[in-house]
């Protein structure tokens, strides 16, 4: 559990260490799945102390693949992390949304970003 709380209190003045912050995430990524409150807690805490540290876009990429996966614990976890991750970051996700194609009745471009991008 010590390596769930590190992060948290670590993350702040870290301009230039996004890689040791990365593979810190890593480490800690995989307790998501974790069953006691204290835990689940720390890694929560972690995550966004790397959201704050490395930005939300990169904890996006590690959330977005299990969004919709076919085990509803999966997806709970990761609703969790993404519906705390929304709250935290919002205006940061808009840049980090897959780009998709435009289909005969929807339109999902957004031109206004693209042109900043």
């Amino acid at each position: 559990m010590a390596e769930c709380l590190t992060p948290k209190f670590s993350c702040e003045g870290t301009l230039g260490y996004e890689d040791a912050l990365v593979h810190l995430l890593n480490y800690v990524w995989p307790n998501i799945f974790e069953t006691s409150p204290h835990v689940i807690n720390a890694v929560m805490e972690a995550i966004e102390g790397m959201r704050v540290a490395l930005g939300a876009a990169i904890v996006l990429n590690y959330c977005l693949q299990r969004l919709f996966h076919p085990a509803r614990k999966v997806r709970e976890v990761y609703w969790k992390i993404y519906n705390s991750l929304y709250i935290g970051a919002q205006d940061a996700l808009v840049a980090a949304y897959p780009t998709l194609e435009d289909e005969q009745n929807n339109v999902y471009s957004r031109p206004e970003l693209m042109m900043f991008v």
